[in-house]
């Protein structure tokens, strides 16, 4: 474990000499890292373990929702639920402050969602997702039959019911994160193994969409995978041999490189100043001087 800066900036952000420490180990594959304010947690998806994991300073790892439905990715609305990708459910679902679920989206002109993957929630309530094809394997909360011809980027109105396909150019749409002014959209194609960069609209049609930059290493292994923004508007994504951050204006800064396939990363704790890592089978933390 290292992290390596390759411009100036990137001190600003994280001291290289951070240390990387480990919260959570022997899992089997984690995913969807979110901070849990209201109760000082992380919480995070174990795919094949079929469960939610929960993580604090005073009660270590401990289970919070199992069966899970074989969830992957996670976040909190405005009004505190949890917004969960379920991969076995094929559906978006949301869990209240009570324990009790919903379901916000199953599926899109009358055909089966693949395996929604990831999600991130706006500030108007809409959710947005993506929607590839990774939770019909066996293991991952399959095996099932595909319906829909597309792996597609969605949107759930905040008054509606009434799913919004925002694209369907991607092979493989995965991680995705939207500008802290919400004008701009970053979807990244793990299998071409890039970062796209959409305009959103007012009305949230998206326009744009050129290759922002592409994450190649064929020294290490993983792929783009999930991403987060900082306060400054610097992207930290997954990727080969870790993560990557890049400036703005798509400038490299440096990397963290880790022992397994990262996956997924949020920020949480005080300020939202730690940055919590999951890879395949171990969860990490990170203290950095920006925060998320």
């Amino acid at each position: 474990m290292r992290i390596e800066s390759y411009r100036k900036e990137f001190s600003d952000l994280i001291d290289p000499e951070s240390p990387i420490d480990i919260i959570a180990n022997g899992l089997t594959f984690t995913e969807g890292p979110t901070w849990d304010s209201a109760n000082k947690r992380l919480l995070f998806s174990d795919i094949p373990e079929d469960t939610i994991y929960s993580w604090s300073k005073v009660e270590g790892v401990s289970i919070f929702r199992t069966p899970s439905k074989f969830s992957n990715g996670l976040t909190f609305d405005s009004h505190g639920n949890l917004i969960v990708c379920e991969h076995q459910g094929r559906a978006i679902s949301r869990i209240n402050k009570n324990g009790n679920k919903e379901y916000l989206a199953e599926s899109y002109q009358g055909k089966k969602l693949n395996s929604p993957n990831d999600v991130v929630s706006a500030k108007d309530g809409s959710i947005l997702f993506t929607d590839p094809i990774y939770g019909l394997r066996s293991g991952s909360g399959g095996p099932a039959k595909q319906e829909l011809p597309f792996q597609g980027v969605y949107r759930i109105p905040p008054t509606s019911s009434d799913l919004c396909l925002l694209t369907d150019s991607f092979e493989r749409p995965n991680g995705l994160v939207l500008s802290n002014d919400e004008k701009r959209l970053f979807i990244n194609d793990t299998v071409r193994q890039h970062i796209r960069k959409f305009h959103v609209n007012n009305d949230w049609k998206i326009t744009g969409g050129q290759i922002w930059v592409e994450l190649w290493d064929d020294g290490y292994e993983g792929r783009p995978d999930g991403m987060k923004l900082d306060i400054h508007g610097n992207l930290f994504s997954t990727g080969p041999g870790g993560i990557w951050v890049f400036d703005k204006n798509a400038n490299l800064l440096g990397r963290i490189f880790l022992p397994e396939k990262t996956s997924n990363l949020n920020w949480g704790e005080a300020e939202r100043k730690t940055l919590f890592i999951t890879s395949t089978s171990t969860v990490y933390k990170i203290m950095c001087k920006t925060s998320g």
